[in-house]
């Protein structure tokens, strides 16, 4: 009996203090809850969604060129095929997240978390991905040409197709 007045309390509390469920009419502010939500060919260029909560949230064909996804927890989201190019997702969980076919062109991918994530044919030309976790990560026919490589130092020569040259 007293474990489920507390599983109950728990609930009505929505586990302390997080809503439960995401509100995805919410504006595009720092830290808003949008997991699960849907973007699918929206324009929010240049949006900032610093730290925002976007756990299995789809952005399939959206153009966030110029944003700010700096610290945003996007475990398992989806851009496929998103505009993306000069975006900032420096320090953000992205592991096992899909950019196939995305625009990352120009963007900052410093000490993110791509363990796992898919960049089936996705253009990283120029990007930076200093200090990025890519461990698991499918670079498979992925554009990484002149972009900084995870050490910081190695630049990809051009033509470097699925993988750093």
């Amino acid at each position: 009996m007293r474990g489920g007045v507390l599983v109950a309390m728990a609930c009505i509390a929505g586990f302390a203090g997080h809503v439960m469920a995401a509100d995805c009419t919410q504006r595009a502010v720092p830290g808003v809850d949008w997991q699960r939500c849907l973007f699918d060919d929206r324009d929010l260029a240049g949006v900032t969604l610093a730290r925002a909560h976007l756990i299995d949230a789809s952005f399939e064909r959206a153009n966030l060129a110029g944003g700010d996804l700096q610290g945003a927890d996007a475990y398992h989201a989806k851009f496929i095929s998103a505009s993306m190019a000069n975006t900032k997702l420096d320090g953000g969980n992205f592991a096992e997240a899909d950019f196939t076919k995305a625009d990352l062109s120009g963007a900052s991918l410093k000490n993110a978390d791509f363990r796992r994530s898919h960049f089936f044919k996705a253009n990283l030309r120029g990007a930076d991905l200093t200090g990025a976790r890519m461990l698991g990560a499918d670079l498979l026919e992925a554009d990484l040409s002149q972009a900084t490589w995870i050490d910081g130092k190695r630049v990809c020569a051009a033509g470097s197709i699925g993988e750093c040259m």
